[in-house]
């Protein structure tokens, strides 16, 4: 089977009769790809900036508005995640807090490991537990609160997080068990309901520094608002991974 990786330059490739099926796609930039007369049977699209790339097309049709709305739709709480006043955001993150304790509640009643499963390579439970830690250090405690040291050892980094001045020796090299998980992960959500609970409209218009791209300019606002982009985006990933978990085991 053939493998492409990063080293790999298809830009502006020609694909003609060409057979993909089963092909798999990760982490690969496919903006302004056109594709004609293509079979698209069972296709799986999985991609979290979608509401940011302009439009994408399907037969003429851009698709982002209604993907969008039946996403909304699916997970109530979630089309109030660009709210722009105190109050807005406190909801929202309320919202969010009771679709994740639901999540929580649902892997508790599953067999013992479910929160260590990988499907399809993929983070599992435990593991985007430990991702949104990172993400709550990142843009609340270091962008916004300015802390020195913001992240927790337990936190768990996306792949290209080394290549952003992180000192990589404060992250935990062995997996924490999950109960820690919980104890840091509940910290950390409190930590930011606190912060929404005193906020003012003047502090969410403070500028702030991007972690990850200094030169592009962010407010306390914005800060937020990729916090509960994160938070909305992987709880959809761990909860479509529990409905293949428990598709598998009734076979």
């Amino acid at each position: 089977m053939a493998a492409f990786t990063r080293s790999d330059d298809l830009r502006g490739a020609r694909f003609t009769g060409v057979d993909l099926r089963g092909a798999r796609f990760v982490a690969a930039d496919l903006s302004g790809v056109v594709m004609r007369g293509v079979e698209v049977r069972q296709a799986d699209i999985d991609a979290p900036w979608l509401p940011h790339s302009g439009s994408f097309l399907v037969n003429g049709v851009d698709v982002i508005p209604l993907v969008e709305a039946e996403l909304d739709r699916r997970f109530p709480g979630r089309a109030e995640r660009r709210a722009a006043d105190p109050a807005g955001l406190r909801a929202a993150w309320a919202a969010l807090e009771h679709a994740w304790s639901a999540a929580l509640d649902r892997v508790a009643g599953m067999p013992e490991g479910t929160v260590d499963v990988s499907v399809d390579g993929e983070w599992s439970f435990a593991q985007t537990l430990r991702h949104l830690v990172v993400a709550t250090d990142t843009w609340l405690r270091r962008a916004i609160l300015e802390i020195e040291q913001p992240y927790h050892p337990l936190g768990l980094l996306d792949d290209g997080a080394a290549g952003n001045g992180l000192d990589m020796s404060v992250f935990a090299t062995a997996a924490p068990p999950y109960a820690e998980v919980l104890e840091v992960r509940a910290g950390r959500v409190a930590m930011v309901r606190g912060f929404l609970a005193t906020v003012t409209p003047d502090e969410l218009a403070v500028p702030r520094t991007n972690p990850w791209e200094p030169e592009h300019p962010e407010t306390t606002l914005s800060c937020l608002h990729v916090i509960l982009e994160e938070e909305w985006e992987h709880l959809r990933y761990a909860l479509r991974d529990l409905d293949a978990i428990e598709a598998k085991a009734a076979i």
